[in-house]
């Protein structure tokens, strides 16, 4: 809410008149008198809600729709002097053909300016082939040439260190269920190959770019001994993480019309988030989780490129867990993710998203709804390359079985469960083979001592650190009241 009240007030008069009257004319009254309140008002939310009338995830969805319509406002204002310029770019040729020769050189060197100030080097790669041809008889050809060749080779890096990035992430996905060590070297040298490509390149785009792996990496991938290491170091390679940030909102506020960087602050904004949570700053880091909350579906649908979205999930259970909210996230999923369409091609993300969805059921006490996801997810999903993830979501299962004491569907799960820890073997799956051996002995009929065998049974797990990332049943509280409910001894 921080991030949309912000956004507002920051408005200049002339769009903020201009989107309070496209709210008024289509008719979305509360819309625009929510808009009014954040600029004109300091009015609280529970008063804001008090006033329209309506419950907290109504509001939820209220303010969502708002942002989304100041954003699309926002991208159009930007779009159009862009649309210009491209529209100026395809008729190069055209002028080129048509006008005489002074007035087309002015004309790209005009363009040229303009697409500079934008950072359009595919475009600027036209107008110096225009250039470069118009003065084939000129000492400048040479100069425009060089321009020329330096543009496409550019132009070709960037396409590079996107490719780079975007498999960075893909591989990142995979070594998040395997905890391989290979896929961990392989995110190593693709790591140290931005670097060194970007390197290359004074500019702020690939610098961007490399922000984004280096920022992630530093905080998912090195362990913490390497991290103390580059701190005590402080080179250049390894500068501080806020000093990046620093920088990146810098290049965001020179460059504010690009259209990219426009929907990289989310990005950014997600990863000040993972930063300070990393390290425990939480005042800082609940400032950016509203900012990355408001805008988790264009997170989750349009990020995975530049970062591994399905991560805010977990931030966002573990921060519920925290402040002992997980409750409501239940139901605050139905109005957030009400048209969300993840991409089923992406195991890591989609697989993290619908075990979010599941657990969010758990806490809420939605027992089958939380099974029905999971069982949705081993339809359709085959886990077998990652047999790892495989033993956790069926061990999620198991505990929704145990919830709703279905002894018959627990004992078919945990006999499957266990046939597959023989195979990979004990010593490599230590947590779930507990996990599992808690369940069963809640389920069993002895009723002796069964609570304490229980606790016991937690304690011996809580010792054992986890070395995967996609760990979703550490995501699960077990107090008193776990102990209780897997023993059959809740009321």
């Amino acid at each position: 809410m921080a991030r949309l009240k912000h956004i507002v007030k920051q408005l200049s008069e002339k769009d903020y008149e201009a989107i309070k009257t496209n709210l008024v004319d289509s008719n979305a009254e509360k819309s625009a008198y929510l808009l009014a309140s954040m600029r004109e008002k300091k009015t609280s939310d529970q008063q804001i809600m008090n006033e329209l009338d309506v419950n907290t995830n109504a509001y939820y969805t209220l303010r969502s729709r708002l942002n989304q319509k100041i954003e699309d406002y926002l991208l159009q204002q930007m779009e159009s002097p862009r649309a210009d310029l491209l529209k100026k770019v395809a008729n190069i040729h055209e002028m080129v053909f048509t006008k005489k020769r002074a007035i087309s050189i002015v004309t790209l060197k005009k363009l040229e300016k303009e697409l500079l100030d934008y950072d359009l080097s595919n475009e600027l790669t036209v107008v110096y082939k225009a250039l470069k041809k118009l003065h084939i008889n000129s000492p400048d050809f040479f100069n425009y040439s060089q321009l020329y060749n330096k543009h496409v080779a550019y132009m070709l890096a960037v396409d590079k260190i996107e490719d780079i990035l975007a498999d960075y992430f893909k591989k990142f996905g995979v070594y998040a269920f395997t905890g391989d060590e290979t896929d961990k070297l392989g995110l190593d040298l693709l790591h140290k190959e931005m670097n060194n490509t970007c390197k290359l390149y004074e500019s702020h785009r690939p610098f961007v770019y490399q922000s984004c792996m280096n920022i992630f990496h530093r905080l998912f991938i090195e362990d913490e001994s390497q991290v103390a290491l580059n701190a005590v170091k402080q080179t250049d390679e390894e500068e501080p993480i806020e000093d990046i940030f620093h920088k990146i909102d810098q290049i965001f506020d020179q460059y504010h019309m690009d259209s990219i960087y426009f929907h990289l602050n989310n990005v950014f904004e997600f990863l000040k988030l993972e930063y300070y949570t990393h390290y425990g700053v939480f005042r800082k880091a609940s400032r950016y989780f509203d900012a990355v909350n408001e805008d988790v579906q264009a997170l989750l649908m349009h990020s995975n490129q530049y970062t591994f979205p399905s991560q805010f999930l977990q931030t966002k259970l573990q921060r519920a867990l925290q402040t002992d909210t997980q409750g409501e996230l239940f139901e605050q999923n139905k109005v957030v993710f009400d048209d969300f369409e993840p991409d089923d091609n992406d195991i890591p993300n989609y697989v993290s998203y619908i075990v979010y969805r599941s657990i969010s059921a758990y806490y809420a006490e939605e027992f089958d709804e939380a099974a029905r996801f999971l069982n949705n997810l081993l339809n359709e999903i085959s886990l077998k390359k990652y047999p790892h993830a495989f033993l956790e979501v069926k061990s999620l299962l198991a505990l929704q079985y145990v919830c709703i004491r279905d002894f018959e569907l627990f004992n078919q799960l945990a006999n499957s469960i266990q046939r597959q820890i023989r195979l990979m073997g004990k010593e490599s799956c230590p947590s779930i083979t507990l996990f599992l051996k808690m369940l069963k002995t809640g389920m069993s009929e002895a009723k002796r001592d069964k609570m304490a065998k229980v606790s016991n049974i937690i304690t011996r797990y809580t010792q054992i650190k986890s070395p995967y990332i996609f760990a979703p049943t550490r995501s699960i509280r077990m107090d008193d009241r776990f102990i209780r409910l897997v023993s059959g001894e809740l009321d």
